[in-house]
């Protein structure tokens, strides 16, 4: 069933190549701090969209299980092309990018086998994921910005908060990966 909130799903993930594609433009087009702002812009419309389609799924009762599936590879798709041209750009590091997207297929994938097992629970979203994904979804604006905003230079806060976003991947694929050891063993997944 065709609904809102999966129409904004598919929307976010129609902005992924705008997104990217927008650095990719020359120079004579649309200049480098031109080019930040779009994709900032691009980034954070789609981060809005993804917290609107949730709020009108569940307001509007049109959840789904294919809108339960496709919202998460939506944000992780935004997530990785942010990362990846946000190395491209030389903003970050390759580890960080590679630690943040390593964690979510890897969590991603575990989730989908925990669910498989009837065991989904054990490796729902916590506080540690929320907070993680907190200051990934702050940074990651800043670093593509990356030009002073009101008189404070934010690039710095950028790589700082990215930074702590990376610890806190590690850290949460820690705890999802204990949570779910349990249930690992005992079907000798391992």
């Amino acid at each position: 069933m065709f609904t809102v909130p999966t129409a904004l799903t598919w929307a976010r993930i129609l902005l992924i190549p705008l997104f990217v594609g927008v650095f990719f433009l020359p120079e004579r087009t649309l200049v480098m701090a031109d080019k930040n702002l779009t994709a900032t812009l691009v980034f954070i419309i789609a981060a809005v969209t993804d917290w609107l389609d949730g709020y009108l799924a569940r307001t509007l009762n049109q959840t789904s299980a294919f809108g339960a599936f496709l919202d998460p590879v939506a944000d992780k798709l935004m997530v990785a092309a942010a990362l990846i041209m946000l190395v491209e750009l030389d903003r970050t590091s390759t580890v960080i990018a590679f630690v943040i997207i390593g964690r979510e297929i890897t969590i991603s994938a575990l989730r989908e086998w925990m669910a498989k097992v009837g065991a989904s629970r054990s490796v729902a979203v916590s506080m540690i994921g929320k907070v993680k994904t907190t200051a990934q979804m702050t940074a990651i604006p800043m670093l593509l910005y990356y030009e002073p905003l009101l008189g404070i230079d934010i690039a710095p806060i950028g790589r700082w908060l990215i930074w702590i976003a990376a610890v806190l991947t590690v850290y949460s694929m820690v705890y999802y990966m204990r949570r779910a050891w349990p249930e690992l063993r005992a079907r000798k997944a391992l």
